[in-house]
C-alpha cells in the first residue's frame, strides 16, 4: 500500500546483477546491450513500440488489451488501492526510473516430445527439418514449468503454449 518498492525489490534493483535502471531510453538500451555484451537490443525499434504503448495509456478510447484489463481491475476498490499499479506512460520521468531485467530461461522438467528448431519445425534425429511437419506446447517438449522455473504451478506453461503456437502458426503460413 506504501509508494515505492518494497525492501527485497529495492535490494534487487540496487545490488542484482540482471538489473539495468536508467532515466531515459537511450541510457536503458545501452545498459542492456552492455550487460549481455552485444548490441541485442535496438534503441530505435524500442523506442517506437514504446511510445505506442504510451499512446495507448493516453488515449482513454483504446483499444490495447492489456492497458484495458489494467484500466477494468482498477475499477475495484481493493484492486486499485493496493494490486494494481495505476497506469503511467513508461517515458514519464515522473514515474521513476526505467528498469529492465535479464531473464535466465530455466526448465524445471520436459514433459518429453519432439525435437524442434526454432520455427517450431520438427527435427529428425540428424538435425535436419522434417518437412512439413510443426509442433507446438507440449509435444514439443514446453510442458512443465518452462520459463517459470523451479517451483513454478502445473497450468502456468499455458503462455509458453500458446506463444509457441504462434510460433508454429507463423512458420506454417510463411512457408506456404
Amino acid at each position: 500500500m506504501r509508494p515505492g518498492a518494497t525492501a527485497p525489490v529495492d535490494a534487487f534493483l540496487r545490488r542484482g546483477v540482471d538489473f539495468v535502471l536508467a532515466g531515459d531510453l537511450r541510457t536503458l538500451v545501452r545498459g542492456m546491450n552492455d550487460l549481455v555484451g552485444e548490441p541485442l537490443v535496438d534503441h530505435d525499434e524500442l523506442e517506437r513500440q514504446v511510445v505506442a504503448r504510451d499512446r495507448e495509456i493516453e488515449n482513454p478510447f483504446g483499444k490495447d488489451a492489456q492497458v484495458t484489463a489494467i484500466h477494468g481491475a482498477r475499477r475495484y476498490r481493493g484492486d486499485r488501492l493496493i494490486r494494481t499499479a495505476a497506469p503511467h506512460r513508461l517515458l514519464d520521468r515522473a514515474a521513476g526510473p526505467l528498469v529492465a531485467v535479464r531473464l535466465h530461461v530455466v526448465t524445471r522438467k520436459s514433459l518429453g516430445g519432439l525435437e524442434t528448431d526454432l520455427s517450431a519445425r520438427v527435427l529428425r534425429p540428424d538435425g535436419e527439418p522434417l518437412p512439413g511437419l510443426y509442433a507446438a506446447g507440449e509435444v514439443a517438449g514446453f510442458g512443465g514449468g518452462g520459463v517459470h522455473g523451479y517451483r513454478s504451478l502445473e497450468g502456468t506453461f499455458l503462455g509458453g503454449c500458446l506463444f509457441s503456437g504462434r510460433v508454429a502458426g507463423r512458420a506454417v503460413a510463411a512457408a506456404l
